[in-house]
């Protein structure tokens, strides 16, 4: 197959080790690409979830391609975030082609662009981490009921269908947090001079120009690979939003199918555990 040449790639939030990560269309679109710069902007490898002891063979293959892009001359940089931050205490470490770091600013074509995650401006994290860890246990809950109901869907030949893209659009709460998340972003890159702010964190992808008083930036967010299955991508002076077309994969891998079989009794355990825990 031949690759798409691209100068710059933006991902985000893929979330390696959680049973809501689409590893197998993430190593579709890695496999497609051939980038100057690839920017892997937090949240990479869910390492608050590693209790769980799950990491199948499908997210190792994503692990072992980006290791072969940096081997074949890709720059590789690896921003942290806050399911990943017990990394932050190796930042700016290089190891070849490899380089990680907590955040990133790059010129293109002659403007400054800003990357960096994007939990530093979320109060339960910063503030009260065991509140985030558990609205992290029970997003992935949320997930795993997801997945349940989509393989019962497919069967019956219907749409997929989105729990929590559901919520995050309809709750008012959630439109405000996404919005005041994105304004925030903007403002700070506006008051330090950058013509760019490329963010992940919020799983909410978007491209848009956000005009205050003081000036004007272009807001980007990279989404995520667990339900939007987005990138960025920056070629010959221009932002642009890939998503990722599921219509053309193939059906149920051996990953797949050992997912959907064990869907149910982890189901089943994640329910009887969240009745049983107290806080």
């Amino acid at each position: 197959m031949k690759k798409r040449k691209v100068e710059v790639v933006v991902l985000s939030d893929i979330h390696l080790g959680t049973y809501g990560c689409r590893a197998k269309e993430c190593y579709q679109y890695l496999k497609s690409i051939k980038p100057k710069t690839l920017i892997l902007n937090g949240d990479i490898i869910d390492i608050w979830q590693f209790r769980k002891r799950y990491f199948p063979q499908s997210h190792l293959k994503v692990i072992k391609q980006l290791f072969s892009m940096a081997s074949k001359g890709t720059q590789i940089y690896y921003l942290t975030g806050n399911h990943d931050e017990a990394l932050r205490k190796f930042t700016d470490l290089d190891l070849g082609n490899l380089h990680l770091s907590d955040k990133l600013v790059l010129k293109l074509n002659g403007r400054k662009a800003w990357f960096f995650h994007g939990d530093v401006f979320d109060a339960s994290i910063q503030n009260a981490k065991w509140i985030a860890r558990l609205g992290g246990w029970g997003y992935d809950l949320l997930i795993l009921i997801n997945s349940v109901s989509n393989w019962c869907l497919e069967k019956m030949g219907r749409e997929r269908y989105s729990f929590s893209k559901k919520i995050k659009n309809s709750v008012k709460k959630a439109v405000k947090f996404i919005t005041d998340f994105e304004e925030t972003a903007a403002e700070l890159a506006i008051e330090n001079g950058y013509d760019h702010v490329v963010c992940g964190h919020i799983h909410q992808p978007q491209i848009r120009k956000i005009t205050n008083d003081k000036g004007e930036v272009l807001y980007l967010n990279s989404g995520d690979w667990i339900e939007n299955l987005t990138a960025l991508e920056y070629h010959k002076g221009h932002w642009q939003l890939y998503e990722h077309n599921t219509a053309l994969e193939e059906q149920h891998s051996p990953d797949d199918i050992e997912i959907e079989a064990l869907s149910f009794d982890l189901l089943r355990e994640r329910i009887t555990a969240l009745n049983t825990t107290s806080l």
